[in-house]
């Protein structure tokens, strides 16, 4: 069965991500992890992409942005493909392709998912039994989100700034939200909702991204398609 096309949407979050080919590795010493780090922002600054939240894991990419445009985040990611790549290829003497042929990627609904994928996002490494604490994983936004640690990566969304009335109030409530860690059934969403590029979010949020895309935003029911009676629309 064909992919879904992407949801492509200007000014709404989209959570990405992209694995490296038959999930093998993609960053073989810390180096890489900085280069790819470089790419990215020159890649989201030259687009006009807002760059929340990212992971950096071994063998996959976790991306959380904002776009000014809609092809925005498929220019960023085929920059990374055309530079990472052949950084990686020279620099480990290596040939062929480093990722997936496709980033996968869902629009979120900032008023109710935004922060839990903030959460999922940079708790990748927890649960992946990497570190204990997200603050440990050194190639994620997490110090820079919860502790203000300098970024010039990161632009934080403005759903932080209902955290608390000062920056140290806003940032001590994310760090307790990391702690209350994250619901299965959430997680499951989140993962559905990227793998099969569908719209995260709450019915309504769901219904707008169809009306401004023209397509259905939410998993349908399994099975073929009910025949429709002849002479019907």
């Amino acid at each position: 069965m064909p992919r879904r096309p992407r949801l492509r949407l200007a000014d709404i979050p989209l959570h990405l991500i992209q694995r490296g080919n038959n999930r093998g590795d993609c960053f073989f010493a810390d180096v890489d992890y900085r280069v790819y780090l470089e790419e990215l922002g020159d890649a989201c600054q030259a687009n006009g992409v807002a760059l929340h939240a990212y992971c950096l894991m071994t063998n996959h990419v976790h991306l959380l942005l904002t776009p000014t445009d809609a092809d925005a985040p498929s220019r960023v990611m085929k920059r990374l493909g055309q530079r990472y790549v052949q950084y990686v290829n020279r620099s480990h003497q290596r040939s062929g392709t480093l990722w997936e042929g496709r980033f996968r990627s869902c629009p979120v609904d900032e008023d109710s998912y935004l922060l839990a994928c903030y959460r999922y996002v940079e708790l990748n490494p927890v649960r992946a039994g990497m570190v204990a604490d997200p603050a440990d994983h050194r190639w994620s936004s997490h110090r820079a989100n919860a502790f203000g640690e300098t970024s010039a990566l990161i632009t934080p969304h403005g759903i932080l700034e209902t955290l608390g009335p000062t920056a140290q109030a806003r940032r001590a409530a994310y760090r307790e939200f990391f702690e209350r860690g994250m619901e299965a059934d959430r997680i499951g969403e989140i993962r559905d909702a990227l793998n099969g590029g569908f719209a995260l979010g709450a019915e309504a949020f769901q219904k707008r991204v169809a009306a401004l895309t023209g397509r259905r935003t939410w998993r349908g029911s399994p099975g073929r398609p009910a025949k429709r009676p002849v002479g019907t629309d």
